[in-house]
C-alpha cells in the first residue's frame, strides 16, 4: 500500500490534456508499466474539447498501450489518466441538467395545455445557458479519485494476475475532453480491440459501493460484476470511455466505486489524495484479478 500511497502523490496532480504536468505523468505511468515487463506503444491524436464542453482547442493526446512480449490479450484492462477541474462539481452538474430538463418539461407541458408557459421558457433558456457558460474545463482539481484512482486499479489489478496471462492495459488519454482518446482507439485501431473483453476503471473511491456500468454484456462481465457484489447497470447519466470502446469490444464494462459525496469532489480542488485510503483500489483490483486469474 505504501507504494501504491506514494504512486498517487505522483499521479494526483492538475493534468489538463496539453499541460506540462500532462506530459510529466504520461512519463511516470510508462516507468510504472515497462517496470511490469509491459512493451508500452504510443498513439497519437489531435485533441480539442468537443462541444458543448469548452477547453483546449488544440493539444497532441498520446494513448499508452501495454502488451507484455509473446502474449496475446485476451483482456484489456483500460483508465484515462487525463485531468479536468470544472465550475461545478459532477453533483452540481447532474442536478443542474436534471433542472433543467424540468423546466423544459413544464414549458412544452404547458405550451400544449393552453397555460403559462412563457415563465417555464424563460427558466428553461436560462439553465440551458448557464450551464453551457459553465461547462468550461481548467487545471484546478488534482484528479485524485477522477481518475488516479482507476489508474492505480489498473496496476494493482496487472500485480495481482499471473505474468503469463492474457492481459494488456489501456492508459487512455483526452476522457475530460468528451472520449476523444477512446475514440480515436476505435477508429484508429479497433483491431486490438476485436475478440476482447475491456474492464475500464473511471473513479474508484473508498466509500461507496462498487457499481458495474456494463456496455456490452458477456460472461466475463457478469463474473466481473458478480465478484464486485454489484448491478449490472446498462443506463447511467455518466460519460465514460466504456462507450466508444465497446463499440469495438466483444464484451465492455465499465467500474467504479463510490457514492453522492464521491460526486461532489470530482472535477474540484477537494478531489485529492488526503480523502483517500486507496482500500476501494485494492478491492476492486483483487476482486477483477480473480475472475481474470480463473479464466
Amino acid at each position: 500500500m505504501t507504494a501504491s500511497r506514494a504512486l498517487l502523490g505522483e499521479l494526483a496532480r492538475a493534468r489538463l490534456v496539453g499541460s506540462s504536468t500532462h506530459t510529466q505523468i504520461r512519463a511516470v505511468l510508462r516507468r510504472e508499466l515497462e517496470a511490469r515487463g509491459f512493451v508500452v506503444l504510443e498513439q497519437r491524436f489531435a485533441a480539442a474539447a468537443r462541444f458543448p464542453l469548452r477547453g483546449p482547442r488544440s493539444a497532441e493526446g498520446i494513448n499508452l498501450i501495454a502488451v507484455r512480449p509473446r502474449t496475446r490479450v485476451a483482456t484489456w484492462l483500460a483508465a484515462h489518466y487525463d485531468s479536468k477541474g470544472q465550475p461545478l462539481s459532477m453533483a452540481a452538474r447532474l442536478l443542474w441538467v436534471a433542472a433543467a430538463g424540468l423546466a423544459l418539461a413544464a414549458a412544452l407541458g404547458a405550451t400544449v395545455l393552453g397555460g403559462p408557459a412563457l415563465p417555464w421558457w424563460i427558466a428553461a433558456a436560462a439553465l440551458a445557458g448557464g450551464f453551457l457558460a459553465l461547462n468550461v474545463a481548467t487545471e484546478h482539481s488534482p484528479g485524485a479519485v477522477d481518475n488516479a484512482t482507476g489508474v492505480l486499479t489498473v496496476l494493482a489489478a496487472l500485480d495481482a494476475v499471473p505474468a503469463d496471462a492474457g492481459v494488456g492495459a489501456l492508459l487512455l488519454d483526452a476522457e475530460e475532453l468528451g472520449l476523444v482518446g477512446a475514440r480515436a482507439l476505435v477508429r484508429e485501431r479497433a483491431n486490438l480491440l476485436r475478440g476482447t473483453v475491456v474492464i475500464n476503471f473511471d473513479g474508484i473511491d473508498d466509500r461507496g459501493g462498487a457499481i458495474a456500468y456494463v456496455h456490452r454484456p458477456g460472461a466475463v462481465v457478469g463474473r466481473v460484476a458478480a465478484a464486485l457484489r454489484s448491478r449490472e447497470w446498462r443506463r447511467l447519466p455518466i460519460v465514460v470511455d466504456g462507450l466508444a470502446l465497446a463499440a469495438a469490444a466483444t464484451e465492455c464494462v465499465t467500474v467504479m466505486k463510490g457514492n453522492w459525496a464521491t460526486t461532489r469532489v470530482i472535477h474540484t480542488p477537494q478531489d485529492t489524495p488526503d480523502r483517500l485510503t486507496l482500500d476501494g483500489v485494492q478491492d476492486v483490483a483483487r476482486a477483477v484479478a480473480r475472475v481474470l486469474s480463473a479464466l
